[in-house]
């Protein structure tokens, strides 16, 4: 499948969109620009003691861009160990660093509500009441004025 097949199979078909009935954990990605969000669902598993995201969904207010990013990423962190989603989320950040802003910020909030969703997990298991953690957008996805 070509990469233009496969985003459009996300934007016509998203994976894991929708709630979570049962969910272990959530995690908020934000952007305050323009109010858009995304809520990232987690099932957490245990494999030999280690914790692993068994199930995920997302659920967004925002742009195609987002819903695109929210299935590929979610497709992605399914099975993953925590440090693996991490890691999925570093390089992520990282890949978006390369793109001009207003292209980053959609797949950003994604990535960051994943970030959220485990970090929120991790502070749980000491603090059984820690509240669902929100990241904010670094990058806005609203085009800087050209000078003319």
């Amino acid at each position: 499948m070509v990469v233009d097949d496969q985003l459009i199979e996300h934007m016509m078909s998203p994976k894991n969109y929708g709630s979570m009935e049962n969910s272990d954990v959530e995690g908020i990605g934000k952007n305050p620009d323009n109010g858009e969000k995304v809520a990232v669902y987690l099932k957490i598993g245990k494999d030999e003691d280690e914790p692993y995201i068994e199930d995920i969904s997302f659920q967004a207010i925002g742009c195609t861009t987002t819903i695109v990013a929210g299935s590929m990423l979610t497709e992605e962190a399914k099975e993953l160990n925590l440090n693996g989603a991490k890691n999925l989320v570093n390089a992520t950040l990282n890949l978006l660093t390369k793109l001009p802003p207003e292209e980053a910020a959609c797949s950003e909030m994604v990535a960051l509500a994943i970030i959220a969703a485990v970090d929120t997990y991790e502070k749980r298991q000491n603090e059984a009441d820690y509240p669902v953690i929100t990241y904010n957008v670094t990058q806005s996805c609203m085009p800087k004025e050209e000078d003319q």
